[in-house]
């Protein structure tokens, strides 16, 4: 018994040590340090010539949120602006296309439906505080968000570029619908 507690003891010490939510010091020290900006500069560390750019956490997230939810109602719209987004283009040049005036059947086609990628409404567990104040607290670890809003941005953007692709093909499309017609009236 004593060799199998013996032996797992090194793989707990190893497994409590390589938790990424776990708070560490950074030694962001530099020798012969030269500012390039507010975060960024070079210098010597350990003998070595580095680049070093250090930023505020929580200013980090906040810019990587906004970006995300502007990309979202770019992408998608945002009914309380009354934007329709990229997919709202599409489904209004779809519309255009199958219209009878542009030589169009007047059915439908068929758009995916719309699939927003962010829940911009965090879960709260509601309560009360020490000073007897009624507030709700939602608790996330900082590098899981960072990393949920990280792949939040690489799905939106990988969509914002199929839309724009879509968009133009849809464009085109009609474009070609227009021509038609118009030869079809220029013939009569």
């Amino acid at each position: 018994m004593k060799i199998l507690l013996i032996l797992l003891i090194p793989f707990f010490v190893a497994f409590c040590s390589t938790n990424p939510h776990k708070a560490k010091e950074i030694d962001t020290s530099l020798d012969k340090k030269q500012n390039l900006s507010d975060e960024q500069s070079i210098g010597v560390k350990d003998g070595n010539m580095v680049f070093q750019k250090k930023v505020d956490m929580a200013e980090e997230l906040r810019r990587l949120q906004i970006n995300v939810y502007s990309l979202e109602d770019r992408v998608y719209g945002n009914r309380k602006f009354g934007s329709k987004g990229l997919y709202g283009v599409l489904r209004m040049c779809r519309a255009e296309v199958i219209s009878p005036k542009n030589g169009g059947t007047g059915k439908l086609m068929w758009t995916e439906p719309m699939d927003r990628v962010t829940d911009k409404e965090d879960a709260f567990d509601i309560g009360y505080d020490k000073k007897d104040k009624i507030v709700g607290v939602s608790e996330e670890f900082l590098k899981d968000r960072i990393d949920r809003f990280k792949n939040y941005q690489r799905v939106l953007q990988k969509r914002e570029d199929e839309y724009q692709e879509k968009i133009e093909i849809c464009e085109t499309e009609l474009k070609a619908a227009q021509y038609k017609m118009e030869e079809k009236k220029a013939a009569q």
